[in-house]
């Protein structure tokens, strides 16, 4: 959530930005301002209402001690008119502060001025790459062909337990999601980061508070009975750990990750490109998010990226880094990293990690705040990537180091697998 004071000091900023990241109700900016005028006009009003009823309050009980018993009554009966007129301004003022919540949730985050300009992924910038596209034997087929020649994915008895998007992992398959999970966890603990196990439920306020809501709805699956939402990724109870929390500035950065199963409804239902792992309803996926010191925030960033960047090393898979344009770029993020790694059996780059900066706009709904040489608290900056998301990454694996004589199973994950192939 964009910040009142700074919208009314930049305004030409705001609109201009906005209109970079292809927003185009950017008469929100005017409605947000006029609401604000209203709520400072009523404050006022309130306050110096409030302020007379004291004064007049007081003085009651010293024209009483007086013996002034008729100018006590009568000020009694203005303090008493002055209450009257206190209640109506005081339920505009609630109701004019929830209309300008209300209006400036509807505004997304501002796009970094390094974003490049953009509508479609097509205009995203590819930033660099790294590792080697293999040249696949004769007989090489597409991960789910692989699936069932191995018994390691059954999409079918998904279908049958549950619906199309939910897999069932298998023997082998099973062992090798497992393996994934924990190589990344280590690999994450290993360079500072705190893991936690947290809800895969999260309350209104959670999903509210890293963005989800009111932005997301249609794509997050919903416990209605307990108004309850299932986590579309592990960002948004870890978050939230901190929410409504003042941090110490020695306290930052705060590092944490986490795996956790994640549930999305956006998967589609047609063509080659849903298939398979390549679009499900329910995966896996390790996550990291990092609270921090404003002025660190983009800095953080990178090293996130060049973490990312190690693990697709490790796993020996070929992938390209792309700064997202402004029009491809979610409602919450500054600025965000895609990873892609490379599919050989499908002929194309599958999406595996997103990294992203979200300056103060998630933390402004949370209130996560740091205290700064006992100075007044500010805002911190968070951000988040995934480490990784697993169905493309297992996707990727399968199709990448498919042989005549099996599936190769890259050496860092060897010792967590138990086996060098499959």
């Amino acid at each position: 959530m964009l910040q009142v004071p700074f919208i009314r000091q930049n305004k030409e900023l705001v609109l201009e930005r906005l209109a970079f990241k292809y927003f185009k109700e950017t008469g929100v900016v005017e409605e947000v301002l006029a609401l604000d005028d209203k709520r400072k006009k009523l404050t006022l009003e309130y306050d110096e209402t409030q302020a007379q009823i004291n004064n007049l309050s007081k003085e009651i009980g010293k024209l009483m001690a007086q013996g002034k018993k008729e100018e006590g009554e009568a000020q009694r009966a203005a303090v008493a008119a002055l209450k009257d007129r206190l209640g109506p301004v005081n339920e505009e003022l609630n109701a004019t502060e929830k209309a300008l919540h209300d209006t400036l949730v509807k505004l997304p985050n501002l796009p970094a001025p390094i974003v490049p300009a953009g509508k479609t992924p097509e205009e995203n910038l590819e930033v660099r790459g790294g590792g080697k596209i293999p040249t696949l034997y004769d007989g090489a087929v597409p991960h789910w062909d692989l699936a069932k020649q191995y018994d390691l994915i059954d999409f079918e008895l998904g279908n049958k337990i549950t619906g199309s998007g939910f897999p069932v992992f298998k023997n082998k398959g099973a062992r090798l999601q497992r393996a994934l999970i924990q190589y990344f966890l280590d690999y994450n603990i290993s360079n500072g980061y705190t893991e936690y196990a947290p809800p895969y439920l999260v309350n209104e306020a959670s999903a509210y508070g890293t963005g989800q809501l009111p932005d997301k709805e249609g794509q997050m699956y919903h416990a209605t009975e307990d108004n309850y939402f299932l986590i579309p990724t592990a960002e948004v109870p870890v978050t939230n750990i901190y929410r409504d929390e003042i941090v110490k500035d020695t306290d930052l950065p705060i590092k944490m990750t986490a795996y956790t199963p994640c549930f999305r409804r956006e998967a589609g239902s047609y063509g080659k490109d849903v298939r398979g792992l390549n679009r499900v309803h329910q995966f896996d996926k390790v996550e990291l998010v990092q609270l921090v010191h404003p002025d660190k925030s983009y800095e953080v960033l990178d090293e996130m990226v060049a973490h990312v960047e190690g693990l697709l090393n490790q796993l020996e898979l070929p992938y390209r880094i792309l700064r997202l344009c402004a029009g491809d770029m979610s409602f919450a993020s500054a600025l965000t990293y895609d990873f892609e790694v490379y599919s050989a059996a499908q002929q194309k780059w599958l999406e595996v990690s997103s990294v992203t900066n979200f300056e103060t706009f998630q933390s402004n709904r949370m209130k996560i705040r740091f205290k700064e040489n006992n100075g007044k608290p500010q805002l911190v900056h968070s951000l988040n990537g995934s480490s990784l998301a697993l169905p493309r990454i297992m996707a990727c694996l399968l199709e990448n180091n498919q042989t005549a004589e099996g599936i190769q199973i890259p050496t860092v994950l060897q010792s967590y697998f138990g086996s060098h192939m499959i």
